[in-house]
């Protein structure tokens, strides 16, 4: 079957289909007036799978919309997802379905620790990890990754730096696999030494795996941090979502896996009142593309890893910018803190250029930016030349 990623779609002023819908607001497409092209919040220009679109119009053709439940065919389409593509079996039991991972952070830092105590994680990270503690009125930990020291090598975890964050109040990991904004696949070592670490100093891990399924490089396969060490499993929840990788995050749809009974009663009785049951169309969404998105998911890989070769060849033809080769995700860190963009090489990019990236100060680590090459080839070609023009004169 092929697939349509070429084709751009008009999401800042879409296509008047009601006569009185002038347009279907966007956030990446309407955080910016005027001529930019927006390649920063982690949202794809590319049309969902066809099986989700077919799911959800037969959906929406019922017309009532009133309280839904988590189908059971659902839970056992994540259990064979997880199966066959992680090789790890998990039971349907363990899943929590809820709105987002974005919220389930927070919930796992009140269900979790007590109000003072620490919650860590590493830098640099995607910003809503690092608003954690300070909304749910607990310590914030952070310990900075090892950044790369020549070209061509990668970031890594730094496995001291984490060690000598750790305190006697710290209680919670918030942990990226893969990594969201390095693009890194952590590597066994590494994530021994991390498993290592929880253990010592008796920590609990939410381990966020939401782009798992846009490992990048040919083979990889990816390994949940639970799967990988057993005996974190009763310590750790894993978050899971077809958000990022089947462009359905507008449909506020995720998975909470907790195989501990107590872990997952509490993470459970945190959500109530709190939290929304899940969306009946972002259910219909999930299971559809876990069900039948795998076809569509590989056609996008092939695409998403050309654009990282293109990405890479202009990057490198950039004076006083480098960026590790992303193993994952759709998007890009890259070090501008030597191309003669002052402070914050974001807006001067923004203001100079009309091309929208993310800030690196909201991901703890100013002077970088975040790039989002997930959209069609002739708008990231439109945005290259114009970073060309300015990076380059």
């Amino acid at each position: 079957m092929q697939f349509d990623f070429a084709t751009p779609v008009a999401r800042r002023h879409p296509p008047d289909t009601r006569g009185d819908h002038p347009e279907w607001p966007s956030q990446k497409w309407h955080r910016y007036a005027g001529d930019v092209l927006p390649l920063w919040v982690a949202d794809m220009d590319f049309v969902s799978p066809p099986a989700v679109i077919e799911a959800l119009q037969a959906r929406v053709d019922h017309g009532v919309f009133g309280y839904g439940m988590v189908p059971d065919s659902l839970r056992r389409t994540l259990c064979d997802w997880s199966a066959s593509h992680y090789g790890w079996p998990i039971d349907a039991d363990w899943q929590l379905w809820l709105p987002g991972v974005v919220p389930a952070l927070h919930l796992a830092s009140m269900a979790l620790t007590e109000p003072g105590e620490g919650v860590l994680t590493v830098t640099p990270i995607y910003p809503p990890f690092l608003k954690v503690a300070e909304r749910t009125g607990r310590l914030a930990q952070q310990a900075p990754l090892a950044e790369p020291t020549a070209p061509g090598e990668p970031w890594r975890l730094d496995l001291d730096a984490l060690e000598a964050a750790i305190t006697d109040d710290t209680r919670l990991l918030l942990w990226c696999h893969p990594h969201n904004p390095t693009g890194r696949v952590w590597q066994a070592e590494e994530l021994a030494g991390l498993a290592a670490l929880v253990e010592k100093h008796d920590l609990l891990v939410v381990s966020d795996e939401l782009h798992c399924d846009l490992l990048l490089d040919e083979g990889a396969r990816h390994q949940p941090l639970a799967a990988a060490f057993p005996a974190l499993a009763a310590r750790t929840i894993t978050l899971w979502a077809p958000s990022k990788t089947f462009n359905l995050a507008g449909l506020t749809c995720a998975c909470a896996v907790i195989p501990d009974p107590d872990l997952r009663q509490r993470f459970a009785a945190q959500m109530k009142g709190l939290q929304s049951d899940p969306n009946v169309l972002g259910l219909v969404a999930a299971e559809a593309a876990y069900a039948e998105g795998d076809p569509w998911r590989q056609a996008l890989l092939e695409v998403l890893r050309g654009h990282r070769q293109r990405l890479a060849e202009r990057v490198a033809t950039w004076p006083g910018v480098s960026m590790h080769l992303p193993q994952s995700t759709y998007l890009a860190w890259l070090d501008m803190r030597q191309a003669g963009l002052g402070d914050c090489p974001q807006q001067a990019l923004l203001h100079d250029t009309g091309v929208a990236l993310s800030d690196g100060a909201d991901f703890g680590w100013p002077g970088f930016v975040r790039l989002n090459f997930g959209t069609t080839e002739a708008q990231l070609e439109a945005a290259l030349a114009r970073l060309d023009a300015r990076l380059c004169r």
